[in-house]
């Protein structure tokens, strides 16, 4: 019974001396984790051509759009030798925002970047370009009163969607899952054809609504819709 024990003490006494090298080595590895990325840097981006619509596609990112003063576009950000943007602009005038990493499993674990590095600024020109198009998860979308000459569709995954007065020429499509939508709608009610589906939330919009020379297209899983019209 003696040695019974004494060999249980022993695996006991293995076991810890396990886990606490364990500990020690997983601390070294999240501290190589957290410095392989580098500063984040703060960035801008103004093209030289005059942009007709905007595709902005990013993950773990909040969108704040704003309206510029001199009818151009402008793009502030924050990138890192692991987490940056692809950004270009077409023959067509398209600007493409796109999120790109060059990341190891290992960078991974961790922590998210600051709020401030996880965040772009939008400013557009207002009634200048055709189509808006911005989409984003784990974070919010936000626009002012604005106007385009086209469609604006906005999605997020795991954030809000609020706005302003959107006035557009054809489409609006707003889709949002775990987070909520707010904002007005430039027009009255009987200028949208309206297409609602709302899981798990109330909303202020039917299900269905037929007519109207514009298309509202409103899809909510997990959250509230709650958009109203303004006819100035």
């Amino acid at each position: 019974m003696i040695c019974i024990k004494s060999v249980d003490a022993q695996n006991i006494i293995k076991k810890i001396i396990s886990l606490a090298l364990c500990l020690v080595l997983g601390s070294f590895v999240l501290a190589g984790c957290s410095d392989n990325s580098g500063p984040f840097e703060e960035k801008s981006y103004t093209p030289d051509a005059q942009i007709k619509e905007i595709n902005l596609d990013v993950r773990d990112r909040e969108v704040e759009v704003s309206l510029s003063e001199d009818e151009q576009v402008h793009i502030k950000y924050y990138e890192n030798s692991k987490e940056f943007y692809d950004i270009s602009v077409s023959d067509q005038s398209v600007l493409t925002m796109t999120s790109a990493s060059n990341k190891d499993w290992t960078d991974y674990i961790g922590g998210k970047p600051s709020a401030e590095n996880r965040k772009i600024s939008l400013q557009i020109p207002d009634a200048l370009l055709e189509n808006l198009t911005l989409s984003t998860a784990n974070e919010d979308i936000t626009l002012p009163s604005m106007a385009v000459t086209g469609s604006i569709n906005i999605s997020s995954n795991g954030g809000n969607i609020m706005f302003g007065n959107l006035d557009v020429g054809d489409v609006l499509r707003l889709t949002v899952k775990n987070g909520d939508i707010s904002g007005t709608v430039k027009g009255s009610y009987d200028d949208f054809a309206i297409q609602s589906e709302i899981k798990k939330g109330e909303s202020t919009l039917p299900d269905n609504k037929a007519g109207g020379e514009k298309t509202l297209n409103v899809s909510g899983n997990n959250g509230d819709v709650n958009i109203e019209f303004v006819n100035e």
